[in-house]
Parts: C-alpha cells; sequence; structure tokens
C-alpha cells in the first residue's frame, strides 16, 4: 500500500491479484464507497491502462507496474478511521455473493454445457456469455456444440474467432447474436440493454445496439410492437466477417409466423456486405426494409417513417421538449458527446455534409481520427461507448463518469460550443441519467464564458423503468432541448449553429 503524502490526509492503494469482479458490480461497488462520509476520491476496477489513468488523475497511482488482470482499490479518505471502515466495506462488498436457495444436493453448474442440460431441448434456452474477451469464444463454443443460440455480450474477441463461432453456429442450425451484442429482445425477453417496448409483428435485425434501441423506442412511440430484435455484433456487416449471422437472423426470422416485416439497423456497413445482404433478403417472403446508416441513408428516424408507410401505420409528432430558447454564440462548434456509437454515427452522418470535418474517436474518415486524448478544438463527436473507452469499466449508459468530465471540460475550455448528447433508457441502464447529468449541465453552463445551448436525445419509451416523460422533464427543467429522435436532435443542433454564423 502507497504511503501518503504530507497534508494528504490517508489514502490506500492496493492491488490484488486473483480477484475478479465484472465492471458493473465494480463501479457500483466504488459509488457506494464514494457516497460515504469523509471518502473524497474511490475507484475500484481492474487496473487495466485506462483505470490507471484515473487512478493517477485522482493522486492515487498504484506502485510497480500493475496488470489488467489486478484489481485495482484506490481510496482517499479525510483520515484513518474513515480509511479503514472504507476499505472493510469494500472488502465486504466484494466478498458478497448471491448465495443458492436450493438444496445441498444442487451443484451449481460449471461450464455454459452443462448449465444447457439441464434445459429443454426445443430450441427455446439459449445461452449469454458475459465474461473478459479472451475467455468468450471457449463458452459460446460450447453452447454450439451443444446445439444452442448464445449471446455473447463480451467484446475483445478476436475477429477471426468470431467468424468461426459464427460459421460454426450456421453449420448446426443456431445463432450467435454478437460478440459484442449489447441489445436483444427474444420472443418478448429483454436481454442486455433493450427497452420496454410493445409486443408485434416487425423484426428487427441490428449490427447496432443503440441503433436497434432509437428504432423500436420509435416504434413503440408509433404504436407498433416488435417480434424479436436480433442483435449480431456490431462487425457482422464488416468485409472481415461478411454478414454471417446477418444472414441466419434474416433466415430465422422469415421462418418465425409471429413476424410480418423486418427492419435491418446498421452502422454503415461495408458496401459488398450490404450488396449481398441486399440480394439474400429479396429473396425472403418477408419484406426487409433497410435502416443501414450511409452518406446516402443518413437517418434512422426516416427509415422508421418510411417502414410505417409501408404498414399503413400513422407518423407520429414524435415526443420533445423545447428547452430554454438559449443561442449560440458566434462562432461555436459542435461538440457531440454520445454513449451510443450508432446514435454518434447518424449524428456525424447528418452534420458533417453543414459542418465539414468532424474530429472523433470513431471518425467517418481516418484523417480525422481524435487520438487518445479525446479532445481537440473545432467540431468533435466521441463516441463513450467505442470498445477502446470500456476496457476494464461499464458503459457509459452504466457509469456516466468520462462523459461529464469531458462536459466539464467542454465548459471550461472557453471555445464556444453547441452540446449534443444521447441519453438511453431501459434495462440495464443508469436508474436515473438524469440525477447525475442535470447536476453536471447546470455546473457546465454556469461555468462557460459563452452561452452553452444543450440538446440531448432521449432514447426510450414510457415504459421503461427511468420513464422517458419523467427523464424528459428533467432534463428540460434544467435547460436542455429533448427529443426523442436523434436525427431530430442534430438537426436541431446544426439549426442553432447555422443561426449563430
Amino acid at each position: 500500500m502507497s504511503a501518503p503524502p504530507p497534508g494528504a490526509g490517508a489514502r490506500h492503494v492496493s492491488l490484488r491479484s486473483g480477484v475478479y469482479a465484472d465492471s458493473v458490480k465494480l463501479m457500483q461497488v466504488s459509488r457506494d464507497i464514494g457516497a460515504r462520509d469523509g471518502v473524497s476520491a474511490v475507484l475500484v476496477a481492474m487496473a487495466t491502462p485506462l483505470n490507471l489513468e484515473l487512478a493517477a488523475g485522482m493522486g492515487l497511482a498504484p506502485d510497480g507496474e500493475p496488470s489488467p488482470d489486478q484489481l485495482l482499490i484506490a481510496i482517499k479518505a479525510a483520515d484513518e478511521d474513515v480509511l479503514a471502515a472504507a476499505v472493510t466495506a469494500v472488502d465486504a462488498a466484494l466478498a458478497a455473493r448471491e448465495r443458492s436457495t436450493g438444496t445441498a444436493d444442487a451443484i451449481p453448474a460449471r461450464t455454459v454445457a452443462a448449465g444447457l442440460d439441464a434445459l429443454p431441448t426445443d430450441g427455446s434456452a439459449l445461452a449469454i456469455v458475459s465474461v473478459p474477451g479472451q475467455y468468450a469464444v471457449a463458452e459460446a463454443a460450447d453452447a454450439i456444440a451443444a446445439g444452442r443460440s448464445v449471446l455473447v455480450f463480451s467484446d475483445g474477441v478476436p475477429v477471426e474467432h468470431e467468424v468461426a463461432l459464427k460459421r460454426a453456429a450456421h453449420d448446426a442450425g443456431v445463432l450467435v447474436m454478437g460478440p459484442d451484442c449489447g441489445t436483444a429482445i427474444v420472443s418478448g425477453v429483454a436481454l442486455g440493454f433493450a427497452n420496454v417496448v410493445r409486443p408485434g409483428a416487425v423484426g428487427l435485425v441490428a449490427a447496432s445496439g443503440t441503433g436497434a434501441q432509437q428504432v423500436s423506442c420509435l416504434l413503440d412511440m408509433a404504436g407498433v410492437g416488435v417480434s424479436h430484435v436480433l442483435g449480431v455484433g456490431g462487425r457482422d456487416l464488416s468485409e472481415a466477417v461478411g454478414g454471417l449471422a446477418t444472414l441466419d437472423a434474416l433466415a430465422a426470422l422469415d421462418a418465425d409466423p409471429a413476424t410480418e416485416r423486418v427492419l435491418l439497423v446498421s452502422k454503415p456497413p461495408a458496401p459488398s456486405v450490404a450488396a449481398a445482404v441486399e440480394e439474400a433478403a429479396g429473396k425472403l417472403a418477408v419484406p426487409v426494409r433497410s435502416a443501414a446508416l450511409s452518406p446516402e441513408t443518413p437517418d434512422l428516424t426516416a427509415a422508421v417513417e418510411a417502414l410505417l408507410a409501408d404498414m399503413g401505420a400513422a407518423v407520429p409528432e414524435w415526443p420533445a421538449r423545447p428547452g430554454d430558447g438559449t443561442t449560440a454564440a458566434p462562432g461555436a462548434v459542435l461538440k457531440g458527446l454520445y454513449s451510443g456509437g450508432t446514435l454518434a454515427d447518424e449524428a456525424m452522418l447528418l452534420a458533417a455534409p453543414v459542418l465539414g470535418g468532424i474530429r472523433s474517436n470513431t471518425p467517418l474518415e481516418p484523417g480525422l481520427d481524435l487520438g487518445t486524448d479525446l479532445s481537440a478544438t473545432g467540431h468533435v463527436v466521441i463516441d463513450f461507448g467505442d470498445d477502446a473507452l470500456t476496457v476494464g469499466r461499464a458503459h457509459p449508459m452504466i457509469d456516466p463518469t468520462l462523459r461529464l468530465e469531458a462536459l466539464a471540460g467542454v465548459a471550461a475550455s472557453g471555445e464556444p460550443a453547441v452540446l449534443l448528447m444521447d441519453v438511453v433508457l431501459g434495462h440495464g441502464a443508469d436508474a436515473d441519467p438524469a440525477g447525475s447529468l442535470v447536476p453536471a449541465l447546470i455546473a457546465a453552463r454556469e461555468t462557460s464564458a459563452t452561452p452553452l445551448p444543450v440538446v440531448i436525445a432521449l432514447v426510450g419509451t414510457e415504459g421503461d423503468p427511468q420513464g422517458w416523460s419523467r427523464q424528459a422533464d428533467a432534463l428540460a427543467a434544467a435547460g436542455a432541448a429533448v427529443f426523442s429522435s436523434n436525427a431530430a436532435a442534430t438537426r436541431h443542433a446544426l439549426d442553432l449553429l447555422g443561426a449563430a454564423r
């Protein structure tokens, strides 16, 4: 344990080997300990390079050369008594495990295959794999060998392993959803980050988690339900993977009597793969409409509206809140702080023809790469949900820490800006995202040397645990203009920028 420097209060920095907990649990532990009286800083996380950088910024860097498979416990407190109690609380939280209520004869399964053995073999059971990426392939392969479909929530799986898994699944007549599949709804059961939407006849195949959430929520607002949302992983429509899971998912929905129409949702796909999928979709009995983003089709809301027209359903007025009417200062630039990668892509595709080049950590063109410091002058859109920023950390839909720090940085920079953000509701997401975002927005607007208009794309439904209207009202009360459509939010931000020229 590192010794505290003079006058620094009490601090504890330690590394533990042979201990693993998922990032969501560690984030919850950090939050709980950080709320204790007298604790001024805390980070309980795997010792990844990003988390070590955060610890150093807090003045809690560990000694030696930590490795990512070690658990970092870093706490700063007012005095030794508070510190000791905080460390004890961390130990207790990490030791807590859900205990089985079964009999002593019930031995928990140690592998995916063993767990599936006890479940029905009629295809109604699937496996969910959510372990570090280097271990996910073996678990998913076990499920495929047992003849079950599998959702691979894990990221960090090499692309060649993804291809091998999806080929094996095709041969076995099952489906691999993922890797890095964060959203799915199967027969009404929400998996990962999914929203509470009504059942219906539209099936979604999604190489995009937040894109699927945006589309399914807009359909719900229009009174149209979904049969299934089959996530296939963000790389599935790349040249390397070739749409293997997308083709299998389309075939599965074509054979599903509950599905009458299909919408394909994706970040910009590889052109050759998009053409192959379009050809295959044209041979199916079920009508398939594409909502794959591209410079020619940059608007998910427009794709939903076209689908509604196909169905003879009315397009509603998408819910929104006007905000406080703050105008942008002359010379203002766009600062997009996103948790959803597809929503960030959509914003850039809509904004780039108007604004020109937009710097990003997930840029539309390689020459616009933002680099590792995630800051630059001019137009910037950051995807905080990108895999490089979630190693050893919870997704920003759960843990907003990095995004809130970036928000404060925009305000402190002195550069006139219009702020564009997404807030995604639903199962698995922050129970009250407005609870942390509203104080940060108020502080940012007070700090900023120029007016700071805030525009928010709020993706969710009234049925979500957080409630769309409750969140929208709280965000609007802080001065933000709130839209249920990310495309509408982006266009409003562009209008504000145009008016400031």
